[in-house]
């Protein structure tokens, strides 16, 4: 195909343009600060493909010129480009898809494992366990969902003066934004990071302790079924 220099290099330059206008508008500080999230869309769906469609003419328009020979019109050939550009996206955008539903957790196909995240928390010295499950609450707390947790009464313990509570919850969606809150009866509510990938990979021990701001610590894992 003889215009496919051309179309390569314009498929190139929106890449490169879509990119560098990005990082541009960020360098100058573009934005409005009391509307981050207006200003993030404004970027990204004016700004970024206005620079992609510039990208993409001139490099067609480059290509074209270290062709140097007669490969058709500017016009014709930055439409080729940006009909390649169109389907790449797609295809791109359709394998994502795939892949996002033949590898989620169960709610979202309904065939696949469902991982835990066990988990043990030690709490400050001189704290008290709590004696009943209604004494306790444990949630898992998402920018999908909110999951209540089992706590496992059969694994709580003490290491010295400082109580262990132990539990695991259904990591039920593909996210890395993962909070843990612990709520026991007259004592602050707890809230700790789960620093977990999206995917969440299984992992055979707990991971090292994490303290938090209140001087309790939280270890984890994520386990998957039959792999321990």
């Amino acid at each position: 195909m003889k215009n496919l220099p051309q179309i390569a290099g314009g498929v190139a330059g929106a890449a490169v343009g879509f990119a560098a206008t990005l990082l541009i508008v960020e360098l100058v500080g573009f934005g409005n600060r009391a509307d981050p999230i207006g200003s993030a869309l404004l970027m990204l769906f004016v700004f970024a493909p206005a620079g992609a469609i510039a990208g993409l003419v001139l490099g067609t328009k480059l290509a074209m010129r270290m062709r140097g020979e007669n490969t058709g019109s500017l016009a014709g050939n930055s439409l080729r480009a940006f009909g390649a550009l169109i389907l790449l996206c797609a295809a791109a955008g359709t394998a994502y898809y795939v892949y996002a539903v033949t590898t989620a957790t169960p709610w979202l196909n309904p065939n696949a494992a469902t991982p835990l995240l066990v988990f043990e928390v030690r709490l400050p010295t001189g704290t008290v366990l709590p004696a009943s499950p209604r004494e306790i609450a444990i949630e898992l707390q998402t920018d999908i969902n909110r999951m209540p947790s089992e706590p496992r009464f059969n694994r709580f313990r003490s290491e010295g003066d400082k109580p262990v509570i132990a539990g695991d919850v259904e990591l039920a969606f593909r996210t890395a934004h993962r909070q843990l809150e612990i709520k026991i009866k007259g004592q602050p509510d707890r809230l700790y990071p789960i620093e977990l990938s999206a995917k969440a990979p299984h992992a055979s021990q707990l991971g090292p302790w994490q303290r938090n701001a209140d001087g309790s610590e939280i270890r984890y894992r994520a386990q998957w079924p039959g792999r321990d």
